[in-house]
């Protein structure tokens, strides 16, 4: 069993550390993987051994919240006729009866009703309809959905955003007081430092407290989590700040013991000043982490709000939500296609560029495939919904970009690894440091200021936030250009790619044979092919069709067959237009005492193209060649040799015969080829591959490819192939074009460089500022480093991964 929980309380990547530890010694819990960029926790676990419950309860012990992610709805609907509390108690009454609905609470000051239901069981009509029986008015205007974990957020930016004002606002009048006098500014004589120290002093501690309040939410969790063992970001503030409070109680006393040379070493503004750049910093950074995910946004924005169905004979309105399989849908010119179905009737282009990237639009009849959020151009038609709510592809995109969003990449794990580690070590550190300088003569001031240094610069912030933005840019960035990478690992493997191995039909060729020469020998060229499609529109051969489809394209009217006998492997015999007709391989003629000396010149050089070429005799006698191949897309031979630019090997393999695979491999620029390989032994070339230390990429879009793609380092789907095809591959090309792979490469590379530069910021600020923190300059004659620009640089460290990682939105696919 697989659950979502959005995790609460975290605040750092130690933070993500405790609660996947908390999760995993859950018994029957097999794995986790908490992003910390979103705050989302995915966990696996036995169903017979543990709950959803008993996880939620391990996280909260460890001091964070942990919510699951519901599929239901929430929604809030305003009603109206509700005069009492009997009046509220009616309609919950009425809507609880309704199989699906989870909770129902009308309040009657606002005459609201907030409902949660399954969509499945029940429609937002039916509530509605339930509250009219009951005898009231659901108000639709006031209809709404609610974004639990959108709203969270936000609510979240705002209340950081709140306390940042009011410690701002009380710590600039405090440093003024502190430390006005330094540069020159009077006071008023009543806090006068040198007339009235105890004044001085108190009214420090009275502008203290408010800035400390804003900031409780350091000290709640703060300490929550040192007493449980597992300190966070957090903890380092609290305990900093705590140490330089208790200092300033302390000096407070010794000034009114009359030992006033206290006053110049009050710590009060230090511990105010903390509180409010760390505060702007997780402002800055909740503001930037909310970009990150922009693409998600985007995507859902592109559905739309409503549908036309057709119900009791009668064009209806309704919300996309209430839409059901099998719901017959209207879409006139202009307007989105709500969701996933069959046309049924009607004739229109439509632009799907959202999911392909194709700004061509798509001609549309009935029996084609529609999808929802495309826009249709220029028709109305009718069609059936096939699939709905998180079914339709559009609302598989989003879940497939949120996945890769979501996972972690291997390159993650050293991070998280220090991150587990790094806090204790931190405060042990600041104690170190803070006792040897103090034992070193310095005295308590210059030891408890080295301390709440150590502390204060010292955060994981910026090691957490490293690997998982980027991600996140990263994947999303490649949905906007048709790349759906599924996973973190994915678009990391994807850099570190020396040989791609493509399938040949349907990858590098378009996978639909089509007529490429007719040549006559006494009969016109549009004769010949008459004759031909004539005989091959009763065969069920895919060369056949390719022959009759070039026949129509060219409004070609067809002769009646009779006697059609069709030669399995090679070609067909029928009477045409009162002509006897063979229409085959060599061996076909050669068994029907045919001469065919004069064309097999040609025939071995259209082979040699790649080209499967048919003989045509009319009466007994050779009347003309007609070649069908599976020609190549129009970018594979610029991807491949983008590819090998890139010093990557690049190879092709394929089942047909090796004349055609070496044919089309010239073609496009491949050396090495593997031909007339079986479905099932694909994967073990692929294998071969990796044993020769390569890291292998398949490209492919069949099932037989299905399997070679799971063997693969990394497995590319072409997003027109087959389901399982695309369900076992890591990357999918939406838009079938394989100089999408080049994008999909480039993109790993960019993602990694960002993820690297994140990590090597995030190290080496840590690694410098620590010991001048510690107080090493000192030692060298240098200057002792202030806590207040050790909580600006650490605000700092954090804000400015998140932008290096946004800088990623300025890839640009090579298509």
């Amino acid at each position: 069993m697989e659950k979502i929980l959005n995790i609460q309380g975290m605040t750092c990547a130690a933070c993500a550390k405790a609660v996947e530890r908390a999760s995993l010694k859950v018994k029957g819990v097999t794995e986790v993987n908490l992003n910390f960029a979103v705050e989302k926790l995915y966990v696996n676990y036995d169903e017979n051994l543990t709950s959803i419950n008993e996880i939620i309860s391990a996280i909260e012990k460890a001091g964070y919240v942990a919510i699951e992610e519901k599929e239901s709805k929430e929604i809030i609907i305003k009603i109206g006729g509700m005069t009492c509390a009997a009046c509220s108690k009616a309609v919950e009454r009425a809507v609880k009866k309704l199989a699906g609905v989870m909770k129902a609470e009308v309040n009657i000051a606002t005459e609201k009703l907030a409902a949660e239901y399954d969509p499945s069981k029940v429609r937002l009509s039916m509530i509605k309809e339930a509250i009219k029986k009951a005898g009231y008015t659901p108000i639709d205007d006031e209809d709404m959905k609610v974004d639990s974990d959108k709203e969270r957020k936000d609510n979240e930016v705002k209340a950081i955003f709140k306390n940042f004002i009011i410690s701002a606002s009380f710590t600039l009048p405090l440093v003024i007081i502190a430390m006005g006098h330094m540069l020159g500014m009077p006071l008023p004589k009543i806090i006068d430092h040198m007339k009235h120290p105890l004044n001085f002093a108190l009214i420090q501690l009275i502008l203290v407290i408010p800035a400390v309040i804003a900031g409780r939410r350091f000290y709640n969790v703060g300490f929550k989590t040192l007493l449980k063992g597992s300190p966070n970001m957090d903890s380092l503030i609290a305990i900093g700040t705590s140490a330089a409070l208790l200092y300033g109680l302390f000096a407070i006393y010794e000034i009114s013991r009359g030992n006033m040379e206290y006053a110049k070493d009050l710590y009060f503004e230090s511990a105010a000043t903390i509180i409010t750049l760390i505060l702007l910093g997780k402002y800055l950074e909740a503001k930037t982490k909310g970009k990150t995910s922009e693409t998600i946004k985007k995507l859902i924005s592109l559905a739309p709000k409503a549908a036309r169905i057709i119900q009791d004979g009668k064009e209806i309105e309704i919300p996309i939500d209430e839409v059901e399989v099998g719901d017959i849908i209207i879409v006139r010119p202009g307007e989105k296609i709500p969701v996933d179905g069959i046309v049924i009737e009607g004739i229109t282009s439509i632009d799907e560029s959202m999911l392909t990237g194709e700004s061509i639009p798509v001609e549309k009849k009935s029996g084609d495939k529609v999808v929802g959020a495309s826009i249709n151009k220029n028709g109305m038609i009718k069609f059936k919904a096939t699939k709905v709510g998180k079914d339709t592809a559009l609302s598989q995109i989003i879940k497939l970009v949120e996945g890769a969003q979501s996972s972690k990449a291997p390159i993650a794990r050293l991070a998280d690894i220090i991150s587990g580690y790094f806090v204790p070590i931190v405060i042990a550190i600041a104690l170190i440091s803070g006792a040897a300088w103090y034992f070193a003569g310095k005295g308590s001031i210059f030891s408890l200021t080295i301390f709440i240094s150590v502390l204060v610069i010292a955060c994981p912030c910026a090691l957490g936030l490293a690997t998982p933005t980027a991600i996140m840019v990263g994947s999303g960035k490649g949905a906007e250009n048709g790349v759906l990478i599924k996973s973190g690992a994915a678009l990391e493997m994807a850099h570190r790619i020396t040989t791609i191995v493509f399938d040949k039909t349907g990858t590098i060729t378009e996978g639909k044979p089509r007529v490429t020469d007719i040549i006559s020998l006494g009969f016109e060229e549009m004769d010949i092919l008459r004759y031909c499609a004539s005989c091959e529109k009763a065969s069920e051969h895919p060369l056949g069709e390719a022959i009759v489809k070039e026949a129509e394209k060219r409004n070609l009217n067809l002769f009646d067959v009779k006697d059609f006998l069709a030669i399995p492997g090679h070609g067909i015999k029928a009477t045409v237009n009162d002509r006897n007709i063979v229409l085959g391989n060599k061996k076909l003629l050669r068994d029907m005492k045919i001469d065919i000396k004069e064309v097999e010149d040609k025939l071995d050089s259209l082979a040699r193209e790649g080209k499967t070429p048919m003989i045509i005799a009319i009466d007994n006698k050779v009347s003309g060649i007609i070649a069908v191949a599976d020609v190549v897309k129009e970018n594979s031979k610029k991807a491949i040799i983008k590819l090998q630019e890139m010093g990557i090997e690049v190879a092709m393999i394929t089942g047909d015969n090796k004349n055609t695979a070496v044919a089309i491999a010239r073609d496009v620029g491949i050396n090495r080829v593997f031909a007339e390989v079986l479905p099932q032994d694909k994967a073990s070339y692929v294998k071969k591959l990796q044993d020769e230390g390569k890291k292998v990429a398949m490209v492919g879009d069949g099932i037989n490819d299905a399997v070679a793609l799971a063997q693969a380092d990394v497995g590319i789907a072409i997003g027109s192939g087959t389901d399982v095809a695309i369900e076992s591959a890591d990357i999918i090309l939406m838009r079938s074009d394989i100089l999408d792979v080049v994008t999909a490469i480039l993109l790993s590379k960019a993602t990694i460089k960002n993820i690297k530069q994140n990590l090597f910021w995030a190290f080496g600020y840590n690694t410098l500022g620590i010991p001048v923190a510690a107080g090493v300059l000192t030692l060298f004659g240098g200057p002792r480093l202030n806590p207040m620009i050790a909580a600006a640089a650490m605000s700092f460290s954090s804000v400015s991964v998140l932008l290096n990682a946004l800088r990623l939105k300025k890839f640009k696919s090579v298509v």
